[in-house]
């Protein structure tokens, strides 16, 4: 529903009061609305916005910009929590290439999301496939586990050394997010101690989809229209 919303004109406001009727639709409650205080049903991140972009009535989504989404909706006592990057309008290539290139290191972190892997295993293939594409990973905020809680045990960064933290087993649920910075790594918050963005105002891409963990390796919870 919001990538059809997603186009030039359009505000963060309506892109989140959408999303929240949308959430409401299917009886299920919005997970970020008023989660520490945070005012809105999603995070509305628009280009050297990392995380944490507070929808708001002033920002119009232009042409070439892109946007991330990040949504989380308690369905029966479950959160789930999901993230993409999409384009308004036409993009440039270099912005193409670091959607892609996110996109690509969240599946490529997930490939290691079986039982008898460690967690860093999953860590360590993003940063590896963020790297070696030339890209930087922001080690200030991580994936996580999450369940009844929108955020549980373990915090998953999307760096480090393989072989590391708790061995993956069936029914674990986690949110793997890989947040990919065109530029150099190191952010920033804003005076409204949300709003999060690049130091050095490059772009920024966020993936993210909830999985569990399965006998033979992972299913994705928060697949688009299911």
């Amino acid at each position: 529903v919001l990538g059809q919303a997603i186009k030039p004109g359009i505000s963060t406001y309506d892109l989140d009061k959408i999303a929240e009727e949308t959430i409401r639709e299917q009886g299920a409650v919005p997970s970020f609305k008023g989660y520490r205080g945070y005012p809105g049903s999603i995070c509305a991140s628009v280009n050297n916005v990392v995380i944490h972009g507070i929808p708001d009535k002033k920002t119009i989504l232009k042409n070439g910009d892109i946007i991330s989404i990040d949504i989380g909706a308690c369905y029966k006592g479950y959160h789930g929590d999901s993230a993409r990057t999409f384009a308004v309008g036409e993009i440039s290539e270099a912005r193409k290439r670091l959607l892609k290139v996110t996109e690509e290191a969240l599946f490529v972190g997930l490939a290691f999301a079986k039982p008898a892997n460690r967690l860093s295993d999953i860590s360590h293939a993003i940063e590896q496939h963020v790297l070696s594409n030339g890209y930087s990973v922001v080690k200030e905020f991580t994936g996580h586990g999450i369940g009844q809680h929108l955020h549980e045990d373990p915090s998953i960064p999307n760096f480090g050394k393989p072989g590391f933290g708790p061995l993956l087993k069936p029914g674990m649920t986690l949110a793997i997010e890989p947040m990919v910075n065109a530029g150099r790594a190191e952010v920033m918050i804003l005076p409204d101690d949300w709003t999060t963005v690049t130091r050095d105002g490059s772009d920024s891409a966020h993936f993210e989809h909830t999985i569990v963990i399965t006998d033979t390796g992972y299913e994705i919870l928060t697949k688009e229209g299911e």
